[in-house]
């Protein structure tokens, strides 16, 4: 059984506040709708302005999703088949018919696997015995037949003792009976007979290794004493004598019959990858094992075709291209955007909810109005800290009426004064230098475009005054450079905002005939002033994706 179906509620890569508390809030409106196994996420580390969202608000944050390609782990259940070494192979087939599959690890006393039992191969051995094997050889112990013959043990030598036994039934006369035995090894065989005393006595006398005797019949004491002196197994089955002789066919101990060549991988391997491994291996799947070796279940070929039990809610986003590494090889159900369309195609119909709003968390809010769900304070408290910060306080040109509508309902549930925690959130996120990094500060807010075949990336940094970005703008040139060759992008570039003078200034590095197409006043060469440009999403990415469409 494949694990429960979860879903994530995530933004874009370099997640901002918006993309966060889009998440949490969308993720608590599904759960307080009913739906279950919705989880809010985030496809990378939070910025300053979020942390302090969070921190303030007691928020905890998303679980961190690097990726959501599908793993091994997201096919394998809770309670894995497996057989240990020496059950006889009735048990194991009969395991296989119950769970329904074709492929069964083979462990040891610690469930290290010793190999897999492949069903396609057990019934050839079992019904088309190479040629150079008698169909009546089975290799097998006494103890595993009385296992495989529900029966009674009337005397047992050398129960566990493994040999390649051979079968004969007492269904002949004595003399031919007899003379059948003669060249064959007393301690290889097993006879299986009825109440026939002549056959019984001659067996025992012949000091055979193992006598059945079948139909729930009995052996007299005489006989019994006889085979004890002679150092010969007696069992007593149930079962008739041709159901006993194909029955004890299937005791060997599974350990003689595993394959083991069969190939391993661990939980977190990816899917896409065992697709690989097994279009080259011979056998169905592969046996699956955790960190310390131990068998968690089988992958077959059939497995792979399953849809992952990992399933995605897109918000703030919806082009693949900033999603989470692995959304393409995940079922999509629901995109909740402001953004212009992407390149997104799915297999099936989905909800897609886009409004032309200046917030994620504003489109969220109208759902939870729409559905006549009053957020917690908390959860308010979340959605205007989302819809003042990508409204840059509501001073973007993306700001709507709505918007600033939204803003009066959100401080009535959360209990906050909004300019007054806006400013606080602004400043609490605007020190440059407060970043570990060069490439911390430049990844915070990246998003990737792309023009016909050119790639370009453009990040986002709020300040309170131009000073301190003139401190560090050399070093920022320096990363920009080093995002267009790590990146391989046509040209990398930080819009730099002072949310107090509503202006902003671009640097970019990278190919210079895209630098040249930019067109805004140039203070120096790969650094441009944008009076009254605050927001990327409206302002800067449609003018560059016009012009360099054009160049």
């Amino acid at each position: 059984m494949s694990q429960p179906e979860r879903v994530f509620v995530i933004g874009h890569r370099n997640p901002d506040t918006d993309s966060v508390c889009s998440a949490i809030a969308y993720a608590e409106l599904c759960q307080r709708q009913g739906r279950e196994n919705v989880f809010p996420g985030r496809a990378g580390h939070l910025n300053r302005q979020t942390e302090f969202v969070l921190d303030t608000l007691g928020q905890q944050p998303p679980l961190l999703l690097n990726d959501v390609y599908p793993r091994l782990r997201d096919t394998v259940g809770d309670h894995p088949a497996v057989i240990d070494a020496g059950a006889p192979l009735m048990q194991a087939l009969e395991l296989m018919r119950q769970r329904d599959i074709r492929m069964l690890p083979v462990i040891d006393s610690c469930n290290q696997p010793l190999g897999a039992l492949i069903l396609k191969r057990l019934t050839e051995h079992i019904f088309l015995p190479r040629e150079d094997q008698s169909i009546r050889q089975v290799l097998t112990s006494p103890g595993s037949i009385q296992i495989c013959l529900q029966a009674e043990a009337i005397n047992l030598v050398d129960e566990t003792r493994t040999d390649l036994f051979d079968l004969f039934v007492g269904a002949m006369s004595v003399a031919s009976f007899h003379k059948r035995l003669a060249d064959a090894d007393p301690q290889r065989i097993v006879v299986f007979v009825g109440d026939r005393q002549d056959i019984q006595r001659d067996a025992i006398e012949l000091g055979i290794r193992l006598l059945v005797v079948t139909g729930g019949l009995s052996i007299d004491d005489d006989l019994l004493s006889l085979a004890c002196k002679r150092g010969v197994s007696v069992l007593c089955t149930p079962f008739d004598t041709a159901t006993s002789a194909l029955q004890a066919r299937m005791s060997t101990p599974v350990q003689h019959l595993a394959e083991t060549d069969i190939p391993t991988a661990h939980l977190d391997d990816r899917l896409d990858e065992m697709r690989k491994v097994l279009m080259r291996s011979s056998s169905p799947g592969v046996v699956v094992l955790d960190d310390d070796g131990r068998v968690c279940g089988v992958v077959t070929k059939s497995n792979l075709l399953r849809s992952s039990s990992l399933k995605l809610v897109l918000v703030d986003h919806n082009e693949l291209s900033q999603a989470v590494p692995g959304a393409d090889q995940v079922e999509i159900l629901e995109v909740i955007d402001h953004h212009r369309l992407g390149n997104f195609h799915t297999d099936a119909p989905i909800r897609f909810i886009n409004q032309p709003l200046g917030s994620t968390c504003s489109v969220v809010a109208t759902l939870y109005r729409q559905a006549g769900i009053e957020p917690e304070p908390r959860i308010a408290a979340l959605m205007l800290a989302g819809l003042l910060s990508d409204t840059v306080l509501l001073k973007s040109p993306t700001t709507t009426d709505v918007d600033r509508e939204l803003v009066d309902w959100l401080e009535r549930y959360s209990g906050l004064d909004a300019l007054a925690f806006g400013r606080q959130m602004y400043q609490a996120g605007s020190t440059l230098a407060a970043y570990p990094s060069m490439e911390a500060l430049l990844m915070a807010d990246f998003k990737e475009y792309t023009v016909d075949d050119r790639r370009f990336g453009i990040g986002q940094a709020e300040v309170v005054g131009f000073q301190e970005f003139e401190g560090c703008r050399e070093e920022i040139l320096q990363g920009l450079e080093s995002l267009v060759d790590k990146r391989n992008l046509g040209l990398a570039g930080l819009l730099v905002t002072d949310i107090v003078q509503q202006n902003s200034q671009f640097v970019v590095r990278g190919d210079r005939d895209l630098i040249a197409a930019i067109g805004y006043p140039q203070l120096e060469p790969g650094r441009f002033e944008l009076k009254g440009v605050l927001s990327r999403k409206k302002q800067l990415i449609p003018h560059l994706l016009r012009v360099f469409k054009a160049n």
